[in-house]
């Protein structure tokens, strides 16, 4: 049995950047023979095994999963596995040569972590407007300094992204267990053109029941290919909102709050807290983001509420 498991979900990949992450995998110097591949295709148009060679590996193969979304492409991926070691890669995502040997490491020096994840070198297609720059957090391009692990209930900066996350085998099955007995899960994670997040959060922290916590090292090492298209205002509007939607539905999924710091959220509070951002000279780009999180927040709410 191979020693890693690398599972990439992937729904309409750009040629180019998944070629990409191939070579990255293809430079790996963990050797062929203790990890496999699987390409996981979410209903893309074009079926990803007609575009997509993989015959350099010796263990790779192609699955297609029909029901959209990135935690069923998950759990198939899980389901057609059998590595102890799950690693998880995007489609645009360039893992450094000895990331699949360092994963190794720290799965054998840290047995109390259920799940890692990496430090982000971004590389942008286009060259990012200033006044998005400060806003940019939420496209993953964080460069870690330290290592960070923690062993709590909570979300904390130690949850790792979905990019690039290694997740042991007992924690990804635990994973599948609560997202069986709780389908709401399923709206954690993004279908499709739906920029809802944490997931890959739910996923990671599952771990907690296993009495393992979750960590981030800067020795694990990815980049993230940054497409033009997501360097826009419009597109980081919608995944603000997506990230206001997710996190109103994570926490209360965790229990951790009853979403009681939205209870009194309606439109007119949200005009009146971009007409606030307007006197108070914010700029368009926080007046918008702001408001479509609060947006995120309130549709979140209202299904709960239904």
């Amino acid at each position: 049995m191979a020693a890693i498991s690398v599972i990439i979900c992937s729904h309409n990949p750009r040629q180019e950047f998944m070629r990409r992450t191939l070579d990255g995998l293809k430079a790996q110097t963990l050797s062929a023979r203790d990890w496999d591949l699987l390409l996981v295709d979410n209903l893309s148009e074009q079926p990803l095994a007609e575009r997509f060679d993989l015959s350099w590996h010796p263990s790779a193969r192609h699955v297609r999963e029909e029901k959209l979304g990135t935690a069923h492409a998950r759990f198939r991926g899980i389901s057609e596995t059998k590595s102890d070691l799950l690693v998880f890669a995007d489609d645009d995502n360039v893992l450094r040569s000895d990331y699949l040997q360092t994963c190794l490491k720290i799965s054998a020096n840290y047995p109390w972590l259920g799940s890692w994840g990496c430090s982000f070198i971004p590389e942008f297609e286009a060259e990012p407007p200033d006044e998005l720059r400060p806003w940019l957090h939420g496209l993953m391009i964080e460069k870690l300094t330290v290592a960070i692990w923690a062993k709590t209930q909570i979300p904390t900066e130690a949850v790792p992204p979905g990019a690039g996350m290694a997740v042991r085998r007992n924690v990804a099955e635990r994973y599948q267990e609560l997202v069986r007995s709780d389908p709401a899960r399923l709206m954690l994670d993004r279908r499709g053109k739906e920029l809802t997040s944490c997931g890959d959060h739910d996923l990671a922290m599952a771990g907690f029941d296993l009495g393992l916590g979750t960590g981030r090292f800067p020795e694990l090492e990815l980049t993230h290919l940054i497409s033009a298209r997501r360097l826009t205002l419009d597109y980081l509007e919608r995944l603000h909102e997506g990230f206001g939607y997710s996190g109103i539905m994570f926490r209360k999924i965790l229990k951790i709050d009853t979403c009681q710091d939205v209870r009194r959220v309606n439109r007119w509070e949200i005009l009146a807290q971009g007409l606030f951002m307007i006197l108070s000279g914010k700029s368009r780009t926080e007046r918008r983001l702001r408001v479509a999180e609060k947006r995120g927040q309130l549709r979140a709410y209202q299904e709960l509420n239904q």
